[in-house]
């Protein structure tokens, strides 16, 4: 029996992206309270948002082009009101297609085929592709689980709030603490369950389809944890993105700088 390459699973994760939102639907509905924001937003303008003719064409949307905030990170907050069920699941797949995470795979697939990691890919022509499309996959899968399932579940807020006025080593402190501190709905500090189960599920996840030699509980761990790293470093480039993009204008950007 064949097992699903990464490219099928990137692409089998972006339907169940599309099939569990309709599924949780009936899930409770956020709260409404207008909560404080744990750190300064990036804009105090307020969110809009327009209805389509219909949810599939709002998806389909969606799954075509970002919303409009940060074509790198579109989990940066503009503003401090609570995303529903919908927001969170077009914020997942936004995040799934985002120029980061794009970039992430490449730098990714790139160091894997240049130490042939996993192994069981080998080195040949398309054993790119093949780590590629697994580090796009488990990308989405994390962003399915955490950023929308459990968010939504948990009622957490997944985006990242911009600290202003912070030194290198406070924005480190924060990047590393928002690992496991979040902002939930209502605005207080929670656990960060979206943060740190949803790519500990993501992993589990990636055994279905990694070459034999690289699944079990000491591989995903260890996928895990390099997860967390990158996920520092991502959190400690959301801080200073607005003000080095706006310096270098490196790419157009809808969000304004804080």
């Amino acid at each position: 029996m064949r097992l699903p390459t990464g490219c099928e699973l990137l692409r089998g994760v972006l339907i169940a992206i599309v099939y569990c939102h309709f599924c949780t639907m009936g899930m409770a509905q956020q709260s409404q309270r207008d909560p404080m924001p744990d750190a300064p937003s990036l804009s105090q303008q307020p969110q809009t948002s327009t209805e389509a003719t219909s949810p599939f064409q709002s998806g389909v949307a969606m799954v075509l082009t970002l919303q409009n905030k940060s074509r790198v990170f579109p989990d940066l907050a503009t503003n401090a009101g609570p995303l529903d069920s919908w927001q969170k699941f077009k914020l997942a797949a936004n995040n799934s297609l985002s120029l980061s995470t794009f970039g992430a795979a490449v730098i990714g697939s790139s160091f894997g085929q240049a130490t042939n990691r996993p192994a069981g890919y080998g080195q040949e022509i398309g054993a790119y592709s093949k780590r590629f499309g697994a580090d796009m996959a488990r990308a989405a899968s994390s962003n399915l689980f955490g950023t929308y399932m459990i968010a939504s579940v948990a009622r957490e807020d997944p985006r990242f709030y911009i600290k202003r006025d912070l030194d290198f080593g406070e924005s480190a402190k924060y990047a590393a603490a928002r690992l496991v501190i979040t902002r939930s709905d209502a605005g207080k500090q929670v656990i960060n369950y979206a943060g740190l189960v949803g790519p500990l599920a993501g992993e589990a996840l990636a055994n279905i389809y990694y070459p034999r030699g690289s699944r079990g509980v000491e591989s995903t761990l260890i996928r895990y944890a390099s997860d967390q790293g990158w996920r520092f470093c991502g959190n400690l480039l959301r801080q200073y993105w607005p003000t080095i993009n706006k310096r270098f204008r490196l790419v157009p950007e809808i969000t304004s700088s804080p």
